[in-house]
């Protein structure tokens, strides 16, 4: 069995939401191709195939995330700050410069617009397990960039 996928309750329940639009929009979809196919008898049109196209998509996403949400357990309130895991908040210092804030969560929940980075990705990756004052060096698009691990809550 594959390593459980942690989440935060937040990000469980967003994910539980889409997971539940997803399959109204699949019930649509199928009665949508339903009625487009009783209308064309002749065979199937463009619109039919595009439609089934759609179907399969969203069908694949749906059990993507019926699959991860079996597979996931949610963090409980009571988390170790003493490193940094999954589900701190973590306030870092950019070369001595800038103060960043981020919260670490599972790349299910990464939404970097508002501050959620992924455990997979590479500032992530590089955060994960360090202490207060720790510095890190990570490689980024525009060179190695030094951070300083100011708090984890």
């Amino acid at each position: 069995m594959a390593n459980k996928t942690l989440l935060t309750k937040d990000g469980y329940q967003k994910l539980v939401f889409q997971l539940n639009e997803l399959k109204d929009k699949r019930d649509t979809l199928v009665t949508r191709i339903e009625e487009v196919t009783q209308t064309d008898e002749s065979g199937e049109d463009g619109l039919t195939t595009q439609l089934k196209e759609e179907l399969e998509l969203i069908s694949n996403k749906i059990d993507v995330l019926e699959e991860a949400l079996e597979g996931s357990e949610i963090i409980s309130g009571d988390i170790n700050t003493s490193h940094v895991n999954i589900g701190c908040k973590v306030k870092i210092k950019l070369s001595n410069i800038k103060e960043l804030e981020f919260n670490i969560v599972s790349e299910l929940e990464a939404d970097p617009a508002n501050n959620k980075i992924s455990d997979q990705s590479p500032l992530g990756q590089a955060l994960l397990g360090k202490k207060i004052n720790d510095e890190i060096l990570v490689d980024a698009p525009a060179g190695k960039i030094t951070y300083k691990i100011l708090a984890i809550n």
